[in-house]
């Protein structure tokens, strides 16, 4: 794999790099904003990013949004940053951060979160196909949630939370179980990131009884998307 990295410090670039090529990838470092989006901006060719946040010209976080606006959902992009306040972090994945590391760099950790991310590229031996719940559409080969026919614009992380739940409607998902499955790693209970991607989707996608469904939760037990059994039931809520 390719794997693109923004970073201003040599030295750290080169950490990086060696780690990566240990790990039988290939990459490609740059030390602006600017040159990394000349670079993206081609045919790039490249499988993931790496950002840095704070770097010369132009943030690691602009250049995550020219990312998704321009090149859209599906290239992986992984932070790296010294930034350690929440809502710094909760900034990052809202704006369509993959996942972010903190520094300093470990290789173990750097490698494993790298191999999770790209794993969500790899060619699978069948595509799956588009499915619908209430009156919703999903599309999970476009990435694509629609609400009475409307796709709904999602974050990267928004979208893997909603597509799990319309995967598993009436299914009870504890903290820690969607922490894992959609962050590929443990959420701390005092973190709001979960939950504001919670409140997001269902504000986004009006998780309502008027639309078949709806979102519960509980703090003690998980969350779970119940699937209304008619619309009497709905107009009865």
């Amino acid at each position: 794999m390719h794997i693109a990295i923004l970073e201003d410090d040599t030295a750290q670039a080169q950490l990086v790099q060696s780690y990566l090529s240990d790990a039988g990838h290939q990459s490609t470092s740059f030390n602006t904003g600017k040159s990394m989006l000349a670079a993206l901006a081609r045919d790039h060719g490249f499988n993931m990013l790496i950002l840095d946040w704070e770097v010369p010209d132009i943030s690691g976080l602009d250049v995550l949004r020219w990312v998704r606006t321009t090149l859209g959902q599906a290239l992986p992009v992984l932070f790296l940053t010294s930034r350690t306040h929440e809502e710094d972090l909760v900034q990052g994945l809202q704006a369509g951060a993959d996942d972010y590391m903190m520094k300093p760099i470990r290789r173990g950790e750097l490698t494993a979160r790298v191999t999770a991310l790209l794993r969500r590229i790899a060619p699978s031996p069948q595509q799956e196909a588009p499915f619908s719940l209430a009156v919703y559409d999903i599309d999970p080969a476009q990435e694509r949630i629609s609400l009475n026919g409307e796709a709904i614009e999602l974050a990267p992380k928004e979208y893997e939370l909603a597509l799990l739940f319309f995967h598993n409607p009436d299914r009870l998902f504890s903290r820690d179980v969607l922490s894992s499955k959609v962050w590929n790693r443990e959420i701390p209970a005092t973190s709001r990131t979960l939950d504001t991607h919670l409140s997001n989707i269902r504000r986004k996608l009006q998780l309502r009884p008027e639309h078949g469904v709806r979102l519960v939760s509980s703090y003690a037990l998980g969350y779970r998307l119940e699937l209304l059994a008619n619309q009497q039931e709905a107009s009865a809520l």
